[in-house]
């Protein structure tokens, strides 16, 4: 399986801007949804996630506020802002064309 460490660089924030776009989500949330959309292959871990989130807030991209979750218990909940999904889109667009180079490369002609 992939690890956040194994994917080329700034794909967690791209992952993270992805998954937080519809609504807020917390940081336990935001594994479990990269974790399940991506079928089981990319699992994000404690260590990577909040350095990346931590990173995010200061570039102006999310924004965090506490809230209390399903279970109770107070956490940060992070959504975009307007400079996030600005962001998101660029990000997006600079996937892609990575992705379709690397492809041309790696798959047989």
């Amino acid at each position: 399986m992939s690890k956040p460490t194994n994917l080329v660089q700034g794909t967690l924030d791209l992952l993270i801007l992805k998954t937080v776009a519809p609504e807020p989500m917390h940081g336990w949330a935001i594994a479990q949804r990269i974790r399940q959309v991506s079928s089981e292959v990319l699992q994000v871990g404690q260590s990577a996630l909040y350095p990346a989130l931590h990173k995010l807030e200061q570039q102006g991209w999310i924004e965090a506020e506490w809230k209390i979750c399903d279970t109770n218990r107070r956490a940060k909940y992070y959504s975009l802002t307007r400079a996030g999904r600005k962001a998101l889109v660029a990000e997006a667009d600079n996937w892609e064309r990575l992705s379709t180079a690397i492809s041309a490369i790696v798959r047989p002609a």
